[in-house]
Formats: C-alpha cells, sequence, structure tokens
C-alpha cells in the first residue's frame, strides 16, 4: 500500500474512532442530567427551600449555560479540541457535586449557575465535534448522537431512582457517579479529534452575540425544543386535569413520550440520509402539527397519548439537525452552535412557565394549540435546513476555527 492510501486508511480509522468516542460522551453527558434530574428532591429537602424557591433556583443552569456557552470556542482554540472537551467535561462532573452541597437557596442557587456554566460549554463543545465527525463522514449521525444522548439520561435516570429508593445520600451519589463518568469521559477524550487553529488565525473572542447565519437555524430549534419541553413538563397534567386520567396513566405518557423521541433519534440518521435534512425537517414538522392537533381536539386521552406520541416522533431529529446545521452556516462552526444552543435553552427555559401562564389566563388547550403553531412554523422554515454544497470547505476552515450539543 502506498503512503497516501495508509495515510488514507489511518485518517479513516481515526475518523470512525472519533465518532465512537463522540457517541460515549454524548451517553455520558445525557447520564450527567439524569443523574442530577432525580436527585432533585432530596436536593430541596437538603437545602430546605420552597417549591417557589426551588424553581427559582432551577433557572440558573440554564442562566448559567446561556451565559458562558459562547467562550467554548475560545477555549477550544486555545486548548485544542481534545484538551477542552476533556476539562470541560472535567470541570462538569465536579459541578455535579455541588447542588447537593448546597445548605440554602443563595448557595444552591450558584451552585446550579457553575453546574449549568459547565454544561452548557461541554454541550457547545460535544456538538461541534460531531458535527466535524459528521462532515468527514459525509452522512447524517448527529440523531444518532443525540439518541445516544437519551439513552444516556435513561441510564442516569434510572442509577439515580435505585440510589433514592435506596436512600442513598445525594452527597455520596453524586460523587461516586462524578469519579465513574470522569473515568469514563477522560477514557473517551483520547479518541475525539483534536483540532488545532493555524498559526496565523485569529482567535475567536471569549464572548460573543450569536452570528446572523445561525438566528433563523435558532429559530427552527426555538419551535422544537418549545413543543418539547412543554410535552415532557405539561403531558402529564394534560391528561391528568384536562381529561381526567390516573395519576399512572398520566406519568405512562409522558414516559411513552420520551422513550419515542429516542427511539426516534437512535434511527433518525438513516431517514436524514436518505430524504435530506429539508425533507426531514419538514416531515417532522407535519408529524408534530398532526400530534399537536390531536391532542387539542383529543375526546379521550388514548387520542391525546398518541398525540404526544406524534410530537415526540415528529420533533426528534430537528434539533440534532439544528446542530448540524448552524455547524456548517459559517466560518466559525463553534459560534454558530454556541449561538443555536442560546437559544435553545433560552426556549427550553421559557416554555414551561409560558405553557402554565396561558393556562393560567385561559386553559391548557388553548396553550397546547401554540405548540401547535410553533410545529408549524417547522415546516414553514424548513429550507434553512438545506445543505450548503460547499460543506467541507466550511468545515475544513472552521474546525480549526476552534471547535469540537437536549
Amino acid at each position: 500500500m502506498s503512503d497516501t492510501g495508509a495515510r488514507a486508511a489511518h485518517d479513516a480509522r481515526s475518523v470512525r474512532h472519533a465518532r465512537y468516542a463522540v457517541a460515549v460522551v454524548f451517553c455520558m453527558h445525557g447520564a450527567i442530567t439524569g443523574s442530577f434530574a432525580t436527585r432533585v428532591p432530596w436536593i430541596q429537602d437538603h437545602a430546605s427551600v420552597s417549591p417557589g424557591g426551588l424553581g427559582l433556583a432551577l433557572a440558573f443552569p440554564a442562566i448559567g449555560a446561556s451565559l458562558t456557552m459562547p467562550c467554548a470556542g475560545w477555549l477550544s482554540h486555545r486548548f485544542g479540541t481534545r484538551a477542552a472537551l476533556r476539562g470541560l467535561l472535567s470541570l462538569w462532573l465536579i459541578g455535579l457535586t455541588l447542588p447537593s452541597l448546597a445548605p440554602n437557596l443563595p448557595t444552591l442557587c450558584a451552585a446550579l449557575f457553575i453546574y449549568g456554566s459547565t454544561l452548557g460549554m461541554a454541550d457547545v463543545a460535544m456538538n461541534a465535534l460531531g458535527v466535524e465527525v459528521e462532515n468527514r463522514l459525509d452522512k447524517s449521525i448527529m440523531s444518532g448522537l443525540h439518541g445516544m444522548w437519551s439513552a444516556g439520561a435513561l441510564l442516569g435516570s434510572l442509577g439515580g431512582t435505585l440510589a433514592a429508593h435506596l436512600g442513598t445520600d445525594a452527597r455520596l451519589h453524586h460523587v461516586l457517579t462524578a469519579c465513574l463518568l470522569t473515568l469514563i469521559g477522560v477514557t473517551a477524550c483520547r479518541w475525539v479529534l483534536d483540532l488545532h487553529p493555524e498559526p496565523e488565525e485569529e482567535p475567536p473572542p471569549r464572548f460573543a452575540l450569536p452570528p446572523r447565519s445561525a438566528l433563523l437555524i435558532g429559530a427552527i430549534g426555538f419551535c422544537a425544543v418549545f413543543a418539547e419541553g412543554a410535552s415532557l413538563d405539561w403531558s402529564a397534567v394534560y391528561l391528568h386535569s384536562h381529561l381526567g386520567t390516573t395519576a399512572s396513566v398520566a406519568a405512562a405518557s409522558t414516559t411513552g413520550f420520551t422513550l419515542t423521541m429516542a427511539v426516534a433519534r437512535l434511527s433518525g440518521d438513516r431517514l436524514v440520509n436518505r430524504f435530506g435534512p429539508v425533507r426531514a425537517t419538514r416531515g417532522g414538522g407535519l408529524c408534530a402539527t398532526v400530534g399537536g392537533v390531536l391532542v387539542v381536539l383529543a375526546p379521550h386521552p388514548a387520542v391525546a397519548m398518541v398525540g404526544f406520541g406524534l410530537t415526540g416522533l415528529g420533533i426528534a431529529v430537528i434539533v440534532p439537525l439544528v446542530f448540524a446545521a448552524a455547524g456548517r452556516s459559517g466560518t466559525n462552526p463553534s459560534q454558530a452552535i454556541a449561538g443555536v444552543a442560546t437559544i435553545m435553552y433560552a426556549s427550553g427555559l421559557v416554555a414551561p412557565s409560558a405553557i402554565g401562564a396561558i393556562a393560567q389566563t385561559t386553559n391548557l388547550v388553548v396553550s397546547f394549540g401554540l405548540v401547535t403553531l410553533l410545529a408549524c412554523g417547522l415546516i414553514a422554515g424548513a429550507r434553512v435546513m438545506r445543505t450548503d454544497s460547499g460543506r467541507a470547505a466550511t468545515v475544513a476552515t472552521g474546525a480549526a476555527a476552534a471547535e469540537p450539543r437536549g
């Protein structure tokens, strides 16, 4: 085999290894989130905060993430993508242990701000690396990576549920989880792509507003995350209070929605590779819209459950496609990814409270009418997800720039 052929084979193996490594990172990211979410009641009791205080504190992860995500590109430029991702994951795992140590509301807010800041930067770094691997493979993998995140969140939730059932102190649970996942994450990062800028390349700013190229893509992400957040947080309430189901049936609807999304994401790359991102987005938007209509018009709980399932099925591939489109939208993938991630985090923060506020003044049917309208926006705006014919050139420029993402 010639030197050129041997080099090409080595590069192909490196990209395959990088794909598996970043998939492990996505799974790990989800596991951290699931581990934290299951112990929130313990943390609330330990810090002696009211429901209103807890609601305030839980806004701080999104605030921290939104403020610091744009820094991820600078860190990757400064230290290289591999070192930056390894460092951010390690910092986030330290951040995981802080909320359970908080004795009161102010310290809990501060701990959750740190947790969210490191979460957001790690999210940007891993999504940008996923986009780079996708571009080098020249086929969709982002949906599967986000499916791995969902699988990790499920594993983390199961572990947290077991720990809570056994009465394990959350401080011990999170310290042990952090140690185990740090070992996994540091090991996986050995095989992710290690990208460095060219010597003459200007570093990105430490903080920058989202580029204009990311705004329309971010709007698609806003619609999808709004529908996801509203369905996750309010589907059980909708079935229980509006349609009169039992609490167990209502909870089963939320579980079904989560599983539908996970399965759809794990298998979504085939759909994207076959039909392309625009038609996949349009089809997903149509599916979510039909689901929203069924929820709004449901005469029976079973119809609403089907509607929520269709909504989850429809929006499952949208968020991965948004990250992929952002990574191809300009010369600095990490800045664009950070921009759309900030918009989507804002949507996730706004959605639950917006649904509640509308329901307070009208009812939940009107609230999910808004969700259905936003799902229609996915159909109308699908064209912004089109693949750039010059994708490879864009990636080559942006990858070195700084970068390496539900």
